[in-house]
This record gives C-alpha cells, sequence and structure tokens, in this order.
C-alpha cells in the first residue's frame, strides 16, 4: 500500500499480514481521489472513515491536507496499527475501537465525507443499514458525501441518496448525497 498523493506522495507502508483488511487498491485509489480532488478542498473538510482496516484512506486524505479525521474499526490490531501509523507520520488521525453500527448511533458530530469499506460478504441489508444510519442521524455535512466501496456484485442503487456510482476493476464506490 502507498500514499499516491500529498506531503507522504510515494510513501509505502507495509501493514501486517495479520489484519483481516482487504486495502483499497492503488489503482481504485487513484481514481477516487481523482474524483474528490475536482470538488473538494482536503484541507477544509472533516472525514469520517468507517471499517478503517489498514487506515489506507485516512492516509490519503491526511497526507492532502485533511486535518480533521476519524477512523474506526472494530478489530483491536488495526486501531493500533492506524495509531502508529498515524503517529509516525504525524497525521491528524482519532482512532477508535467500535463496531461501526454502535458507533453510527452514539456519534453526534457532522462529517464533510464519510467512506466506508465493510467487508465485501455483506448483505444488502447490511449496507442499507450503514447508509440508512448516517442520513437518519444527520452525521453529513450540508454538501457532504458518503462513499461506500463494495464489490460489483453489490447494487445500491435503489437507495434514495442514491448519486452515482464507479467501477474500478472489482470494486465499486458508490456516492450518496443529501
Amino acid at each position: 500500500m502507498r500514499i499516491i498523493s500529498g506531503t507522504h506522495k510515494g510513501r509505502r507502508l507495509i501493514a501486517p499480514k495479520t489484519l483481516p483488511v482487504r486495502p483499497t487498491t492503488d489503482f481504485a485509489k487513484e481514481a477516487l481521489f481523482n474524483i474528490l480532488g475536482n470538488s473538494l478542498y482536503f484541507n477544509e473538510i472533516s472525514l469520517l472513515d468507517l471499517f478503517a482496516g489498514t487506515g489506507n484512506i485516512s492516509y490519503e486524505f491526511a497526507s492532502r491536507g485533511t486535518e480533521k479525521i476519524t477512523a474506526v474499526d472494530v478489530h483491536h490490531g488495526c486501531v493500533k496499527y492506524i495509531k502508529k501509523t498515524a503517529e509516525e507520520l504525524e497525521f491528524p488521525i482519532e482512532t477508535i475501537k467500535s463496531d461501526v453500527i454502535k458507533y453510527l448511533s452514539a456519534v453526534s458530530s457532522k462529517f464533510d465525507v464519510v467512506f466506508a469499506d465493510p467487508p465485501y460478504k455483506f448483505e444488502v441489508q447490511q449496507f442499507e443499514e450503514i447508509i440508512g444510519k448516517i442520513f437518519q442521524n444527520d452525521l453529513i455535512n450540508t454538501n457532504g458525501l458518503v462513499i461506500i466501496e463494495h464489490s460489483k456484485d453489490t447494487d445500491l442503487s435503489h437507495l434514495s441518496q442514491f448519486k452515482e456510482f464507479r467501477r474500478y476493476g472489482g470494486s465499486v464506490f458508490s456516492f450518496f448525497q443529501l
């Protein structure tokens, strides 16, 4: 895994093989950030990274100047790795060990971008629950964006806040807005 752009452009990070993760590929991540770069000022936004895994997405935002980042994952090893890496790179990433649904039910902060990369094996109802909690609990700022990464075999276009999707190999990013 590498950081594509920003202050740590080209930096390679090696996560422990013991972590139960499937990091977003560099190809898909680069395409996603090309899209986001046309509509966001990274240094002016806040990010909520759900199912953060290795922190791959959080690091990319931080390297581009985002200073308000919250990374949530239920796995202790993932949270520990993100915290350690963020400290080494001097990235402003707050790490939280929590079940995502429980976190979304309890948090009262608002974010400009919510990125979620749940396991690809999730059922559509589980994706719906995540998206529903985000919008029902008013966790998105005006003009905020929710991005869900999922497999090409999952279709989320039936949800009311759905805006568009982009496919990169076996990965799909579905975008949602108020």
